[in-house]
């Protein structure tokens, strides 16, 4: 919840600018969180009560710019307002605090692990991520928890998140045929859950191997069918045997 002294009379989200009009300067930028938000399509496809915006302005003052993170999870918020969807996240309408940030550090650097973490900190974020493949010394990921109202950086990779129920962390993979260090989502045992295309790759691999077995089942049912014919002509070859010799095979003892 905020805890800003706000102005009386405030803006709504279709009010306020949608964009600082200043590009992303780094692919990652875009593909990075994308991978993050097409996972949790899948994986909380039943679920209408979070959002996870990418490039999206968040507003905390009608009278200041907005932060915009590379991508940012909301949960208890609505899915969709309507079909024109959200144009940003506006904080005294949402009223609620994203729970998670994620910043992807670019060639040029933005204050990410300075200015930026102060001000998510202010905001109260639960969770300020920062990614930089960049780094040689340092770990790419950094993933800070607020606690008692400062940031304490997170040891691990994956690192599990309660409060929202995912891990996340980073291993190197393949996304958009580009093979790399991506970020991925983690159960609680820390097992990386699939892109979207592993998964449809898993379930066509399902899929042929149910038809592989339906297949062979049908060819042992087409095999024992036609031993029991054979069998079948043989009894009745027996029986035309018998009754050549004069034995009734009807009466036999």
């Amino acid at each position: 919840m905020l805890e800003y002294n706000l102005p009386r009379y405030l803006p709504s989200a279709e009010e306020l600018p949608d964009s600082d009009e200043t590009p992303v300067d780094n692919e990652l930028q875009e593909l990075i969180p994308g991978l993050l938000k097409a996972i949790l399509l899948i994986l909380w496809s039943e679920r209408m009560d979070w959002l996870f915006g990418i490039d999206m302005g968040i507003y905390y003052h009608p009278d200041k710019p907005p932060v915009v993170p590379d991508g940012f999870l909301s949960l208890g918020v609505e899915r969709f307002y309507d079909e024109e969807l959200r144009p940003s996240y506006v904080l005294w309408d949402e009223n609620i605090v994203p729970i998670f940030v994620l910043e992807v550090v670019s060639q040029n650097y933005r204050k990410e692990y300075t200015t930026k973490l102060d001000e998510y900190e202010a905001l109260g974020v639960l969770y300020y991520v920062i990614y930089s493949s960049r780094r040689r010394r340092k770990p790419h990921l950094e993933i800070h928890k607020l606690v008692n109202g400062k940031y304490e950086l997170q040891e691990g990779n994956p690192v599990w998140l309660p409060e929202i129920g995912l891990g996340i962390g980073c291993e190197k993979g393949n996304y958009c045929g580009v093979t790399r260090e991506w970020m991925y989502w983690y159960d609680e045992q820390g097992q990386r859950y699939l892109t979207p295309a592993e998964q449809i790759k898993q379930e066509t691999q399902r899929a042929q191997q149910e038809a592989q077995r339906a297949q062979q089942e049908t060819q042992r049912a087409q095999q024992d069918a036609q031993r029991a014919e054979v069998a079948e002509q043989r009894v009745q070859q027996l029986i035309e045997q018998l009754r050549a010799l004069g034995i009734d095979p009807d009466n036999l003892a």
